[in-house]
């Protein structure tokens, strides 16, 4: 590559450099961008703890998220795609019953901060990013969504004066739309 750059700069002169420069950039995502990414499934994660590793092994299984160069190549297989729905859509159903605790009670806070530094760490990997640093702005969007959307959800119901199941309903569709569209941004 770097034989053909030198020819065509030597034959072209200065237009091939910004074309060089614009062809290079194709295909790498800006690093604040992928974190920012990262910090998003988080936040989804916060909403549907099971959720956000579910679309991210669905994006990672279809070519969606480059991750078969990463640690974390094993959200691409069927195996891990088909547990993760599983239990996500387990979650979705939990989630109507009234005797599912509190997303902001220590078992489910916990669940959103590792599924969320999960499914982070993948999306930093699949922009050639420090999964460390997804990891943690993963965890640190866990534990917003958390909050931030039982706040939301609760401010709702009472603004609305509906049934709680119909805002929950309203928050699985944003968590499972969001996280699609995050992860579909490689």
């Amino acid at each position: 590559m770097e034989q053909f750059q030198y020819h065509a700069r030597e034959s072209l002169g200065r237009p091939i450099d910004n074309f060089l420069a614009e062809a290079d950039s194709l295909g790498h995502m800006n690093s604040h961008t992928v974190l920012l990414l990262g910090l998003a499934i988080g936040v989804i994660a916060g909403l549907r703890s099971l959720t956000a590793p579910a679309v991210t092994s669905w994006a990672a299984h279809f070519g969606w998220l480059p991750v078969h160069d990463t640690p974390f190549r094993f959200m691409a297989s069927a195996v891990a795609m088909a547990i993760f729905s599983l239990f996500a859509v387990a979650e979705l159903v939990a989630d109507q019953l009234p005797s599912t605790p509190s997303r902001t009670a220590p078992p489910g806070l916990i669940a959103r901060i590792l599924t969320g530094g999960l499914s982070a760490a993948v999306v930093a990997a699949a922009g050639g990013r420090d999964a460390r640093i997804g990891a943690a702005l993963g965890a640190l969007g866990g534990v917003a969504g958390a909050f931030g959307g039982y706040q939301l959800r609760t401010g709702l119901v009472r603004a609305l004066r509906v049934p709680d199941f119909v805002i929950a309903i309203l928050e699985d569709i944003v968590a499972i739309g969001g996280g699609l569209f995050l992860v579909s941004r490689f």
